[in-house]
């Protein structure tokens, strides 16, 4: 039966999630907007490998926000304000530690991170000149995890859309003015992105005073209750596990990008194109996801069991949807998308023999998504972890395999029996997980 209430609370949460997620390379694209008339390519080339080794980085601390938000939702479900006040100061106080160790090892931090991404001297100095000041917006962009994390498991998805607009406001009109008022090239586009992130974390305390005003919740600080060793232990194993299996998709994905390098710049090229397709259809699914994280959580939380399989089903139905409209328009305008971001022929007709893999992944990664948006509500971090570990040794092990038979055919394969079997081996352990509450 159509359950129009729970659809309701899903696509309350998951379009504004979905939104804010497309503002995301907006962010990227603006800055290199920017730069990109500035006379010079050495200035986008700068811009792209300093923002390649933010996104590294902050991507290994985004369990600040997906164990922030099945901790907080589960404590919404059970009605228990105190505990929902001490998950957003637990998740600041280690965002704020952890902002610290940044700063304070921000040198050989960029040494190693430029090890990893490789650069000409030239674009290695615009690189460290970005990276130098925009590295003082750690406190703002993790804090900010914390933050985006407590709101979607106080089932608010409005307020970091709101947060998100804002910032990509004042990080455009800022850099402009940085850029072409003061004439600071890729130094003012660093100095707006760096206003933008603390514009934007502003912005979060504020709509976070807000909702404590809604919700009527007393900012207490129990120094007693707040550092309680058992609930602590929990905190730190949720997000070590949330922090481990992040560990492993960030293998997956430089090993990938790297043995796309090694087969040549034109399969480095039709590698890096066809996975734009991968992140388009990530930005849609996370939104579902983020859903099944708040609502998930919250049922957990109150104990409606059947409620919460109400909203498994009801979360598959919104995923079978995107996946099956993904793979009908990338069937359709696929081609045409390729040849919008690029005019170079060789790699067009080299693309034109890799696309098939890209019709099927919607379908082949949708149930891992769900899943992972799941799996962080219910808190089953140990579960998503060891999800992840197998298909990435089972990733590792097809490629090898298959790699001097195949070529890159073997890589596309190889990825997409990692995504699906995801989903596969969650679907089993969610089965165990599920007899603890029958």
């Amino acid at each position: 039966m159509w359950n129009k209430k729970l659809h309701k609370e899903i696509y309350n949460i998951a379009l504004p999630s979905i939104l804010s997620n497309l503002t995301v390379p907006l962010l990227g694209i603006f800055d290199l907007v920017i730069v990109g008339h500035l006379g010079a390519s050495l200035y986008i080339g700068g811009i792209a490998v300093a923002s390649t080794i933010f996104s590294m980085l902050y991507w290994v601390f985004a369990f600040l926000r997906m164990g922030t938000t099945g901790l907080t939702a589960q404590s919404n479900g059970a009605a228990d304000c105190e505990e929902m006040n001490y998950c957003l100061l637990r998740s600041c106080l280690v965002s704020a530690m952890i902002s610290i160790v940044l700063l304070l090892l921000q040198r050989p931090i960029s040494e190693f991170a430029f090890l990893i991404v490789d650069a000409t001297p030239d674009v290695r100095t615009h690189a460290y000149t970005y990276y130098n000041i925009c590295i003082w917006g750690a406190p703002a962009v993790l804090a900010q995890y914390s933050l985006t994390g407590w709101f979607l498991g106080m089932q608010n998805a409005k307020a970091p859309l709101c947060v998100s607009i804002v910032q990509n406001v004042v990080n455009v009109v800022a850099s402009f003015c940085f850029v072409y008022v003061f004439d600071m090239n890729i130094a003012g586009v660093a100095m707006g992105t760096l206003l933008a992130q603390y514009v934007g974390l502003f912005l979060s305390l504020y709509f976070c005073k807000l909702t404590y005003i809604k919700e009527r919740l007393e900012f207490v600080v129990n120094r007693v209750e707040l550092l309680r060793q058992s609930v602590l232990i929990r905190f730190f194993k949720v997000n070590r596990d949330i922090f481990l299996r992040t560990l492993c998709l960030v293998c997956v994905t430089l090993y990938f990008t790297s043995a796309g390098s090694r087969q040549g710049e034109v399969i480095l090229a039709v590698n890096a194109l066809l996975m734009q397709f991968f992140l388009l259809y990530s930005y849609f699914m996370d939104g579902v996801a983020f859903a099944g994280e708040a609502l998930s959580g919250r049922y957990l939380g109150a104990r409606k069991y059947t409620e919460l399989m109400k909203t498994l089903r009801a979360l598959f139905v919104w995923g079978v949807a995107f996946a099956l409209f993904a793979s009908l328009v990338y069937v359709g305008v696929g081609k045409m998308f390729v040849t919008l971001m690029t005019d170079q022929v060789n790699v067009i007709v080299a693309s034109a023999t890799y696309m098939p893999w890209v019709y099927v992944i919607p379908v082949s990664g949708m149930a891992a998504f769900i899943w992972d948006g799941v799996f962080i509500g219910i808190t089953a971090t140990r579960q998503m972890l060891i999800s992840m570990a197998l298909s990435m040794v089972l990733f590792f092990v097809v490629d090898a395999s298959l790699s001097e038979i195949m070529g890159n055919h073997a890589l596309w394969l190889a990825f997409v029996i990692y995504i699906s079997m995801r989903g596969i081996a969650q679907s089993f352990l969610f089965i165990q997980i599920k007899r603890r509450w029958l």
